[in-house]
């Protein structure tokens, strides 16, 4: 899991090519709500740890959070194969990252 927002954010064409399940979460390492966040995202990812994670530095002029509608930090999408399968904006517990996880989960 990452444990830092990253300024360097793939293309939103890397990520619709993406195959499989899916993190791509929108934030920034200064933000309140975001360091809020991660205890519980930390608590729901131990569950799913082979699923790619890409956390994005998000602000104006960010091409990729405008594409997905950001408005909010943090912005958890869900993807599978590219496509958003579910979304979690400024979780209050691990049970929502949880519930979003198991629609991109693959049993196994």
């Amino acid at each position: 899991m990452e444990h830092t927002y990253q300024e360097a954010a793939p293309t939103r064409a890397e990520i619709d090519a993406l195959t499989g399940p899916a993190l791509l979460e929108f934030g920034t390492n200064w933000c309140g709500h975001c360091r809020a966040a991660q205890p519980l995202l930390t608590e729901a990812y131990g569950e799913h740890p082979d699923i790619r994670h890409f956390k994005v530095e998000d602000g104006p002029g960010r091409l990729l959070g405008r594409s997905f509608r950001v408005k909010l930090w943090p912005t958890m999408i869900f993807l599978q194969d590219g496509k958003e399968v579910a979304r979690v904006v400024r979780p209050a517990d691990a049970s929502e990252i949880r519930d979003a996880f198991a629609k991109i989960a693959t049993p196994g």
